[in-house]
């Protein structure tokens, strides 16, 4: 299982996962509570159930580099370029925008 923070700015906006079940994006509940909430996405609304899919959420592979800066990642970090997740949690750290992703280790709390 691979876990992320995904942030909005500079906050904790929720948590990302990938298991065997698929991927996995919930809210930080203080997030949603907080006056400064909005959604990361257009698809992906506050609410506080989980979102859940077989594949990687089109808006976090919409954040993973094309092209040639894509290719330079890939041969830099021998990235497989089936591995999404593994390329989001390496290229995505400092995204253009407002939203960044930063990977969690097994042994670090959400």
């Amino acid at each position: 299982m691979r876990r992320a923070q995904v942030y909005m700015y500079e906050e904790i906006a929720g948590i990302l996962t990938e298991d065997d079940e698929g991927f996995h994006f919930k809210y930080n509940s203080q997030y949603l509570e907080s006056e400064i909430a909005e959604p990361i996405s257009l698809t992906m609304s506050l609410q506080a159930e989980a979102f859940t899919s077989k594949i990687l959420f089109p808006f976090f592979d919409g954040l993973i580099p094309e092209g040639w800066l894509l290719d330079i990642a890939e041969k830099n970090w021998k990235l497989d370029i089936r591995d999404r997740m593994s390329i989001l949690l390496i290229t995505c750290v400092d995204c253009i925008g407002a939203v960044s992703i930063v990977e969690l280790k097994e042994d670090e709390n959400d």
